[in-house]
C-alpha cells in the first residue's frame, strides 16, 4: 500500500515512477485521490456480503467462536489453539467466513485420540481443528433451529432445554405405571452411522443448500489415527467430539427410531439419549415382539444392535406379585443411575419401588479418577487449597448423582476420605508410625471444626 504524506519522509516511499509525477502539489493531490478510491473500491468488494454465494455472515461466525471458546477444548492437526485464535481473529476467523460465504471452505482432518472407558475398552473422539468447530457450530445453530420443533418429546440428549435429570425422571416415572422394560444399546452407533441415509435425513428436515453441502464435507472428512496415519471415510460414521455430530445423530434417530415406535407402536412409551434408549413395555409377549421389531428396524437402517447389553428388565415394584416364569435381569443402568427395586417411604408405609440412585460404574469410574489424582501426595498443599482443587468436582458429582436417593453416594465419598486421611499420615510425621486410626482421628476433627470446608462434608453422613 502506498504512504501519502506532506512530509518527505513519507512521499520518499513511493516508486520512482509515482515521485516523477508528484513533482506538483496539485500532481501528488491526485494520485493521493486515485489511491483512496482503489483502497476504498477493494474494501467494498471484500466486506460486501451481498455477493456471497452462501448466506453466512461475519456476526454468525463471531458468535460461534464465543460457543467454542466457552466449550473449550484441544488443538486440532493444525496445532492452532483457541487462545491463538482469540489473539489473532482477523487471521483465523475471517478467512473463514470468506471460504464459508463463498462456498470455498474444506475442513482439515480430524484428529482421533482414545479415550479409556470403564470395561477396559477405549472410545475413540474425534478432535477437529479450532476453526472447524467454528464452522461446525454456526451450521449447528442454523440447523438447530429447523429441526427442534420436530424432534420428539421423548428425545433428551444434546437439546436446548432438555436434560438428563428429565430422561432419568420420565424413566423412573413410566417403570412405576409398566412392568417390563427394554434396555437397547446400539453396537458403535456414531461409527456406523450411513452417509447416504444420514444426508436423507437431513434433507427431510432442511433444503438450504449451504447446510447439505457442509455436512457432507464434514461426515466424509478423513481421521488422523494415534499412529499418524490418515483413514479416508468409508461412507459411514461420524466422528465423536464434532460440533455437529450431536445434532446429526438426534436427526438421523428422530427418523430411524423415534417417529418409526411413535407411528407403529403408540401405546409403547419410551426415552431416548442420544443412542442409549430405554422402552417400556406392558408384558412380556408385548415386550419380546417388540424387540424382534426394533432389531429389523435398525438392520434396515443398517445399524446393529449391541445382543451382550441389550436386554429386557422386569421392573420389579410389588412384594407380592411376580411372573410365572423366572426373571433373568431385574435391574438396569441409564445415564450414570441404576434402577432396580428399592424400600421407599410412600405415605409413612414402606413399599417396595423402582426407583434410579448411582450406578456401581460410576462409582468405579470416579474413584478411579481420584487414584489417578494421587491426592494423598499433595503434601506440598495446605488442606485448604486440596478441598479448593477438588470444590467443582465434587459439587459437579452431588449436583448429578445427588438428585436421586444421596445415601447411595456414601461409598464414593468414603473413598475420598480414605485418600485425605492418607493425606494427613504422609503430611505429618507424628502419624507416620502410629496406626491408621490415629490419622483417621485427626480428619474427623478437622471435618468438626470446618464442616463446610470440602463440599461433601456440608452433609453429616459423608464426613469421616
Amino acid at each position: 500500500m502506498f504512504c501519502i504524506g506532506t512530509d518527505e519522509g513519507v512521499v520518499a516511499k513511493l516508486p520512482k515512477r509515482v515521485l516523477q509525477k508528484c513533482k506538483t502539489s496539485e500532481g501528488l493531490h491526485k494520485i493521493s485521490s486515485f489511491i483512496v478510491l482503489q483502497l476504498k473500491i477493494n474494501l467494498r468488494m471484500i466486506f460486501n456480503e451481498e455477493h456471497k454465494s452462501q448466506p453466512i455472515t461475519k456476526l454468525q461466525v463471531n458468535e460461534a467462536f464465543k460457543q467454542v471458546k466457552a466449550n473449550k477444548g484441544s488443538a486440532g492437526v493444525d496445532g492452532v489453539t483457541i487462545e491463538m485464535v482469540s489473539k489473532n481473529p482477523r487471521k483465523y476467523l475471517y478467512p473463514l467466513w470468506n471460504r464459508m460465504s463463498s462456498g470455498s471452505y474444506f475442513p482439515k482432518t480430524v484428529r482421533q485420540v482414545l479415550i479409556p472407558k470403564g470395561n477396559g475398552d477405549f472410545r475413540p473422539l474425534g478432535i477437529p481443528t479450532v476453526v472447524d468447530r467454528v464452522a461446525q457450530q454456526v451450521i449447528t445453530t442454523e440447523l438447530e433451529n429447523e429441526v427442534e420443533p420436530h424432534f420428539s418429546p421423548n428425545s433428551f440428549g444434546y437439546r436446548p432445554n432438555k436434560s438428563a435429570h428429565e430422561a432419568i425422571e420420565q424413566c423412573r416415572i413410566n417403570c412405576m405405571k409398566n412392568s417390563w422394560v427394554i434396555d437397547l444399546d446400539i453396537k458403535g452407533f456414531f461409527d456406523n452411522i450411513d452417509h447416504e441415509l444420514l444426508l436423507k435425513a437431513v434433507e427431510h428436515y432442511t433444503n438450504k443448500k449451504h447446510i447439505l453441502l457442509y455436512v457432507k464435507r464434514w461426515i466424509e472428512v478423513a481421521v488422523e489415527l494415534p499412529d499418524g496415519t490418515i483413514k479416508p471415510s468409508e461412507g459411514k460414521g461420524t466422528p465423536q467430539g464434532g460440533v455437529i455430530s450431536p445434532v446429526l445423530a438426534n436427526i438421523f434417530m428422530d427418523i430411524v427410531f423415534d417417529k418409526w415406535i411413535a407411528k407403529n407402536y403408540p401405546e409403547n412409551s419410551f426415552e431416548r439419549y442420544a443412542d442409549d434408549i430405554i422402552v417400556h413395555c406392558k408384558n412380556i409377549k408385548q415386550a419380546l415382539r417388540l424387540l424382534e421389531a426394533i432389531k429389523q428396524r435398525l438392520k434396515d437402517c443398517k445399524l446393529e444392535l449391541n445382543q451382550k447389553k441389550s436386554k429386557i428388565v422386569y421392573c420389579r415394584r410389588n412384594q407380592k406379585r411376580q411372573p410365572p416364569f423366572e426373571v433373568k435381569y431385574q435391574e438396569f443402568d441409564f445415564l450414570g443411575f441404576t434402577f432396580k427395586p428399592r424400600m421407599e417411604k410412600k405415605g409413612g408405609k414402606m413399599r417396595l419401588g423402582f426407583s434410579p440412585a448411582i450406578s456401581q460404574k460410576s462409582i468405579s469410574r470416579i474413584t478411579s479418577e481420584l487414584a489417578k489424582m494421587k491426592i494423598h501426595r499433595w503434601v506440598h498443599l495446605p488442606f485448604s487449597r486440596i478441598a479448593y482443587q477438588l470444590k467443582l468436582k465434587i459439587r459437579g458429582w452431588l449436583n448429578y448423582y445427588g438428585v436421586y436417593r444421596k445415601s447411595e453416594m456414601r461409598r464414593l465419598f468414603k473413598t475420598l476420605n480414605q485418600r485425605l486421611y492418607k493425606w494427613v499420615r504422609n503430611k505429618y510425621k507424628r502419624f507416620k508410625k502410629k496406626h491408621w486410626y490415629y490419622s483417621l482421628k485427626h480428619l474427623q476433627g478437622i471435618a468438626e471444626s470446618y464442616p463446610n470446608m470440602f463440599e461433601h462434608w456440608k452433609y453429616e453422613g459423608f464426613r469421616p
